[in-house]
């Protein structure tokens, strides 16, 4: 029997019947679906295996290698720019190697369809030397996570599973297969193993660096990478992951004419890539991301000019890989019809009626005419729709948690008003210890959580700071005469203007919360939270 989902839901289909136990997640677009599908998955729930999310991707990554030091299976999830938080474990425990079987799954987003950058995580793979996994379509993906937590265990180490936002959140039929039985809790055998101390880090650092020849092997003899014959060898294409279903969907009932060599399992496979350059007059090389591939396979064999694709123009450099541009780079005349009438105009997303946010940034304009120096560092979440038009309020936008650091560092030069605008999940996510870093200096800035009481930009999600948020800020310890509580209302707008005003001129520290639930959340949601909120506050 076969079950239509998305590429998330067949991965996380693939991890439950792979055994897991766990999976630790920060949303993230093109990933949130992974953690959600276990969520409302009554096997799951059934089998309770934990699936609530995690502050960040740190924390996410290193309760995971908890989980498989006690010999669970496990996975973790985030999407490519949330691997840049976790990078700390994530090349640790490359080094320390893991007891139960451990997934890394990280969802690039090439096209930039929902982030700040094109990052492809394959680098990061590599960097670690941990084997990557890159599916090419559905059924592939559930296949693959299966194996994945069979390749961890085998090898001793994290395995990568690399998505794209394509493959994320496209369907198809899946076959499943028997699911697997969960690990029980067994130690580690080497009670050295996790203590990355010198003395210990650099025998497993070494051990690490004596597996590669068994990495290399298992990628050689994998199932998931093929060489595909071609009577035409004027040209050899390398398609990896789902580069090869786009080639596939080009030729549609047609076999390709020129050799090809599929890759879904990195390192590269050294031999069947010899054998396309000798056999081939000039190399194609297909991928969705950076030209990952196109500088390995030069650097391999010395050859430069054999090989064509995003470094030489053949196929675009930035953005997405899709059928189209696959086709141009075959040499097949673009099909454009242009009969298509334009009957919507594109237009860029906007928050949502009624949003708390609009009536924050309403009065923070107000304050603009008063202060000409005024510079407003923003953030990550819905929020950062501030930039457009017609609010035009933050000047800055570049990563999670840097609103309040950036403003710190202004701040230090010399800027005045400095004001950073953090989301409440953002702010436990990674702003916390740069609000710490300003109120150590007692650094004359503004900092206004705008606190709708949820993960909202990825589908409304629970926010950890939900209720806490007071409690946080007077912990790492700003001053109760400059901690405020606002309710972000057109009705309010002098009286919020004011307060935020009179926290802009004192010379340190302030903290204030613009405190009004999300309008998406349902009402019962809705008053759970004031509930939560009195409690805290009390």
């Amino acid at each position: 029997m076969k079950t239509l989902l998305l590429g998330n839901e067949a991965l996380a289909q693939g991890a439950i019947d792979a055994g897991i136990s766990g999976v630790y997640a920060y949303p993230g677009t093109p990933s949130t679906e992974i953690t959600e599908y276990i969520q409302k998955s009554k096997t799951a729930k059934e089998l309770k295996i934990h699936s609530k999310w995690s502050v960040n991707e740190k924390t996410a990554m290193e309760a995971a290698l908890g989980m498989s030091y006690a010999g669970k299976r496990v996975m973790t999830v985030m999407k490519h720019v949330g691997l840049n938080v976790a990078a700390d474990v994530f090349m640790n425990m490359a080094v320390s190697g893991i007891n139960g079987g451990l997934v890394v799954v990280v969802a690039d987003d090439p096209s930039m369809h929902s982030s700040q950058n094109e990052q492809d995580s394959r680098n990061y793979g590599r960097f670690a030397m941990i084997p990557i996994l890159e599916p090419s379509n559905q059924q592939e993906v559930y296949d693959i996570t299966r194996y994945a937590f069979e390749l961890s265990e085998q090898m001793g180490l994290p395995i990568m599973i690399r998505m794209v936002t394509r493959l994320s959140h496209s369907r198809a039929g899946i076959v499943t297969e028997k699911r697997k039985l969960q690990n029980v809790i067994h130690l580690p055998k080497n009670p050295h193993q996790f203590q990355l101390i010198p003395m210990h880090a650099r025998n497993q650092y070494q051990h690490l660096v004596d597996i590669q020849s068994n990495s290399r092997e298992s990628s050689a003899n994998s199932v998931f990478n093929k060489y595909i014959d071609g009577p035409n060898t004027s040209m050899g294409i390398i398609a990896a992951g789902i580069a090869y279903n786009y080639i596939r969907e080009n030729f549609e009932d047609d076999e390709c004419p020129y050799p090809i060599l599929k890759i879904s399992q990195y390192p590269m496979p050294k031999k069947q890539v010899k054998k396309l350059f000798d056999t081939c007059k000039k190399i194609l090389v297909l991928e969705d991301g950076a030209p990952f591939i196109e500088e390995l396979v030069s650097d391999y064999l010395g050859e430069t000019k054999k090989v064509i694709g995003r470094l030489t123009g053949h196929v675009n450099r930035v953005g997405e890989l899709n059928p189209d541009n696959i086709a141009k780079a075959l040499g097949f005349a673009e099909q454009i019809n242009e009969d298509i009438p334009k009957v919507v105009k594109g237009r860029p997303p906007e928050l949502c009626v009624g949003c708390a946010h609009r009536d924050l940034f309403e009065a923070i304009n107000k304050l603009k005419s008063e202060n000409n120096q005024q510079q407003v560092f923003g953030d990550i979440g819905c929020y950062a729709l501030g930039v457009l038009p017609p609010y035009q309020s933050i000047n800055t936008l570049i990563d999670m948690g840097a609103s309040i650091t950036m403003a710190k560092g202004a701040s230090d030069a010399g800027i005045h008003p400095s004001i950073a605008i953090i989301g409440d999940s953002t702010f436990t996510h990674s702003g916390m210890t740069g609000l710490l870093d300003a109120v150590i200096e007692n650094t004359p800035i503004t900092v206004i959580i705008s606190d709708n009481s949820a993960v909202a930009m990825t589908g409304a999600q629970d926010s950890s700071a939900s209720g806490r948020l007071v409690s946080i800020c007077k912990g790492i310890g700003v001053d109760q005469n400059h901690l405020k509580i606002i309710t972000p209302l057109h009705k309010n707008l002098d009286k919020n203007i004011d307060i935020i005003r009179n926290e802009i001129n004192y010379n340190g520290v302030s903290v204030v919360i613009a405190q009004r639930p999300c309008v998406q959340l349902p009402k019962e949601k809705k008053d759970k939270l004031k509930e939560l909120q009195k409690t805290f506050l009390n």
